[in-house]
């Protein structure tokens, strides 16, 4: 009966403070029910009548505060449901008014006729149907029960609300602080107060971080915590749920500043925006496989204390009978309510307004005189885009991030124009006509190998560093005898794709904006159709042209994506398909050995008919350095005077780099039995980051920026044996890897070619390197000379400015302008009209007329004389 009193006056939320009175009379009326069916009480049932009637009176009072439509017509049912049951209350008290007053619209179930059964004897055992009705009873009373009690939760005020969010974001902020912080050691007699120290520990520095918003009127804790907060609110209002919000809020704060602790770790760099596409990619687990081997012990308890922190909030929220941050209903019987619509627009508008502004703040931090960057130097921001770690450490990490998520590409030269373009290209066709005058070959007659030999970089060019025995032999020998020098790098510690992808296409970091640090996962994914160098083997011998090797996975760097848009026709990785066929390790060690890299460019070599360009990127000498080899000879050698945690590393790594000379010389053996004309360009990197104690002065910058490069012919080719002068070779940047390999070869050039010919005679060495501490892809501009010395750029000649002016126009068009150069034959490379030289028939242009390779004999002198 109740029930249908409640279906006809349809509760609302306004009316859930009468629940629990509603459950209690339903309890109470249940109860007498069950006595009267063996005996009827009218005490008991008049109780029962009034207590219904005062409970439809309370209804009626309720629903007086309810908007006039709705208020007429329940009062006017309450009002009919109410005389009906006075007229009953009246009945009871005058049972002979009761029997005459007929039938009555309700009639409840204990006035009904009850058929007569058969008592049951002592002896009797309740029947199957008796022992369900029973246990069907229990169950109601609980269920009943604990409506009760879900009826009786608490709502939770606002208040707590307010103290859980400032908790949790000052928490967020302190620990994604945590992750770019490490405690600084101090030498037991270092000239160091215990002040000092204290704030070298790390509780001292985050202490700092907080507490010098009033001892130094420095605000970034304040501005950190306003932008965490920020997003904090944006998630609280999208799901309008306030411990869910809390639950995944936290989880992705703890999430990101674990993988941003590991990979400055590892790398000394914190996460940027583009690292978030090795997720979108579904490169999570190979992420997964850089985590540190101590690294476990910190990602059990994250996990253990992420498991208890979700559940509080769970049950917080299951426990909270306020369901919605901003209460409102989408069930159409409710929705078009006056109040519920105005309550959907506040939630909606509470969203948009907040996700907006945290837009609108990332998108403008960068932005010059914008409002978000003038209100965050109000608060003591102060960017360091040219080092992100020293940036996030300083302004915080959540800024730091922020600063990157709108990267610019590089800033429109001055002049750039379709006219000056089309005037840049024809320039340089003339150029490209004077250069190829005196060329004999054509790039396409040879194949061409690009090998980038990850971290290959001479540990004895180290200051500090020192082994009895040469670690590279083979490779001293080889760049002896060939055109080789040093190659300035712009990272240390990583970047891989940065050098790689300057290599490819023959543009440079240094001219791209300080925020573009990585292009292969900022830039080149965004690119329609991006020019590189294989590309002149696909114009001639079309999609098997060109072909690259990369014994990891194919999504590290977004590799699989970009190679596909530069035109190689297949990447080959472990999980590829099919996947590279040569996977041999050596002993222990994690990665694929450069001996088998090798065997996969031999077996592409033997499989085409025709020259091609072929990629390869090695892993073997890859980080970590751990205790691979069943041999090393290197431990007994090692004369470093270092401390023992940085002679392991440097003595395993060390032993890497001579696997990887025994194999390199291997290979160019065998290139040499083959009757096809081969060039090898071979170039490291960038310096593995253990060299902690060099790295630690500042005079060693350059020195932890320069790898090893050298560019060779096998026996088959026309450029066999050839050197180009040290002049011209003895200092260099990726970016002019194949420009340098054209003129080793003596193969004709584009006007593109022939800009960076030009270019690299002028400033031989181009990179953007930052001091000894920087990550890579962060830093300052530099130029190098031929002997290897950092050139003022207000001494550059006129003639060097207007190459360097031309460099960043062609740039700009090419990454970030209208393409004007795609529309003429800038990039086109034209077949020599010369008859190709016989094998061993070198120009004179190739004769170098000194042997200058300033640390061809060091090693020696340094070690053995």
């Amino acid at each position: 009966m109740q029930q249908t009193i409640i279906g006809d006056s349809e509760m609302n939320e306004v009316e859930a403070e009468n629940e629990s009175a509603t459950d209690l009379n339903e309890d109470r009326h249940a109860d007498n029910a069950g006595k009267r069916s063996s005996v009827v009480d009218d005490a008991e049932r008049a109780s029962a009548l009034s207590c219904i009637a005062s409970l439809l009176r309370c209804y009626r009072d309720k629903w007086r505060t309810a908007d006039a439509a709705e208020r007429g017509k329940q009062l006017s049912r309450l009002g009919a449901l109410l005389h009906r049951y006075e007229d009953k209350l009246q009945a009871v008290d005058n049972p002979d008014a009761a029997d005459t007053a007929g039938n009555a619209d309700v009639v409840d179930a204990e006035t009904e006729p009850q058929a007569e059964s058969p008592m049951p004897t002592e002896q009797s055992q309740p029947t199957t149907q008796e022992r369900l009705t029973a246990a069907v009873q229990v169950l109601k009373r609980i269920g009943r029960g604990i409506r009760t009690v879900w009826g009786k939760r608490p709502k939770l005020s606002y208040a707590l609300y307010a103290v859980v969010f400032i908790v949790i974001t000052a928490a967020a902020v302190l620990f994604l602080q945590w992750s770019v912080y490490n405690s600084i050691e101090y030498a037991d007699d270092a000239q160091a107060d215990n002040s000092t120290r204290i704030l070298g520990t790390m509780a001292g520095q985050l202490t700092k971080f907080v507490s010098q918003m009033w001892l130094e009127n420095q605000w970034q804790f304040l501005l950190n915590f306003l932008v965490v907060g920020l997003m904090y609110l944006v998630v609280v209002t999208f799901l309008n749920r306030f411990w869910v919000a809390t639950a995944i809020f936290g989880t992705v704060m703890v999430v990101f500043s674990i993988a941003n602790r590991f990979k400055y770790l590892l790398r000394n760099e914190p996460i940027i925006p583009a690292d978030l596409s090795f997720i979108s990619s579904g490169n999570t687990g190979e992420i997964v496989s850089f985590i540190p081997e101590d690294g476990a012990d910190l990602v059990n308890t994250a996990i253990v204390g992420l498991t208890y922190f979700v559940v509080i909030c769970l049950a917080l929220q299951l426990l909270d009978r306020r369901n919605g941050l901003i209460p409102c209903h989408w069930r159409p019987s409710r929705f078009l309510r006056v109040t519920n619509i105005i309550a959907v627009l506040a939630r909606i508008a509470a969203f948009v307004a907040t996700a907006s502004l945290l837009v609108s703040f990332t998108w403008n931090l960068n932005v010059p005189n914008s409002w978000a960057q003038q209100w965050a130097r109000e608060l003591g921001d102060s960017p360091q885009p040219w080092n992100a770690m020293a940036d996030a450490q300083s302004n915080g990490t959540a800024i730091s991030f922020l600063r990157l998520v709108n990267a610019k590409t590089m800033d429109k030269p001055e002049g750039y124009s379709e006219k000056a373009m089309k005037d840049l290209a024809e320039r340089y066709t003339d150029s490209a006509n004077a250069i190829n005058a005196t060329r004999t070959a054509n790039f396409t007659d040879s194949t061409v190998v690009m090998i980038l030999s990850e971290s290959f970089a001479d540990p004895t060019r180290i200051p500090g560093v020192a082994f009895s025995i040469d670690p590279i032999p083979n490779i001293r020998a080889i760049k002896n005898a060939t055109t080789s020098g040093l190659m300035l790098s712009p990272g240390y510690g990583g970047g891989t794709a940065n050098i790689e992808y300057q290599a490819l296409t023959g543009l440079s970091m240094a001219n791209f904006d300080d925020s573009m640090l990585t292009m292969y996962q900022q830039l080149v994914p965004s690119q329609d159709a991006p020019y590189a160098f294989n590309q002149i083997w696909n114009n001639r011998y079309g999609d098997t042209g060109s072909v690259a090797y990369h014994p990891y996975y194919q999504n590290m760097y977004l590799r699989d994506h970009n190679y596909d848009r530069f035109g190689f026709s297949h990447l080959y990785t472990l999980d590829s398909n099919p996947a590279i066929e040569h996977q041999d390790h050596i002993d222990d060690a994690p990665y694929v050995s450069d001996a088998a890299s090798y065997a996969n460019v031999l077996d592409a070599i033997n499989s085409q008919d025709h020259p091609q360009f072929i990629q390869l990127v090695t892993m073997q000498n890859h980080s970590g350095y751990g205790d691979y080899y069943a041999t090393n000879e290197f431990k007994e050698a090692d004369l470093s005077p270092l401390d023992d945690n940085e002679r392991w590393q440097i003595e395993n790594y060390t032993k890497g780099l001579s696997l990887t000379d025994q194999a390199t010389a291997e290979f160019l053996n065998t290139l040499n039995t083959i009757d096809k004309p081969v060039t090898v360009i071979f170039y490291g990197d960038h310096l593995p980051s253990i060299y902690t104690t060099a790295n630690a002065d500042m005079d060693n910058t350059l020195a932890l920026h320069e790898t090893d490069y050298f560019i060779w012919s096998n026996q088959a080719s026309a450029s066999a044996n050839a050197k180009m002068s040290g002049e011209h070779t003895a200092f260099s940047s990726s970016n002019y890897c194949m420009s340098l390999a054209a003129e080793h070869m003596n193969a004709v050039v584009s006007p593109y070619l022939a800009l960076l010919t030009e270019l690299q005679r002028e400033i031989p060495s181009i990179s953007r390197v930052g001091s000894a501490a920087a990550s890579w892809g962060e830093g300052d501009t530099t130029y190098l000379d031929a002997k290897g010395t950092i050139i003022d750029s207000d001494t550059l000649s006129e003639h060097a400015n207007q190459l360097l002016a031309d460099y960043q126009l062609v740039q700009y068009d090419m990454t970030a302008g209208n393409r004007y150069l795609y529309q003429t034959k800038f990039f086109d490379v034209e077949q020599s009209e010369h008859v190709p030289l016989a094998r061993d028939q070198v120009p004179q242009t190739y004769e170098a007329t000194q042997n200058y390779d300033p640390y061809a004999d060091m090693w020696y002198q340094e070690y053995w004389y």
